[in-house]
């Protein structure tokens, strides 16, 4: 006995490009947007990591209240430049 397959195809939307989307809430970080965004930029210039792993484990050290997506955002932007 065969058993009829259904396929589904699901609509996934993009998410929201960088600068369109608050980092995180100055009242959670204490810095602007735009500050937050210089001063670890600033931190991974200092530091000069070598790996992303060790560019967001520095971003953790120097910024622990910092939420995930706001490193990776952070890193996303040095490794434009």
């Amino acid at each position: 006995m065969r058993t009829a397959v259904l396929r589904q195809t699901l609509q996934i939307a993009d998410p929201d490009p960088f600068g369109d989307v608050t980092l995180a809430p100055s009242h959670m970080t204490g810095r602007s947007e735009a500050e937050l965004a210089h001063a670890m930029f600033d931190a991974l210039l200092d530091a000069q990591p070598t790996s992303g792993a060790e560019a967001l484990r520095h971003l953790r050290l120097v910024f622990p209240q910092s939420p995930l997506t706001v490193r990776i955002a952070a890193l996303d932007a040095m490794m434009r430049r």
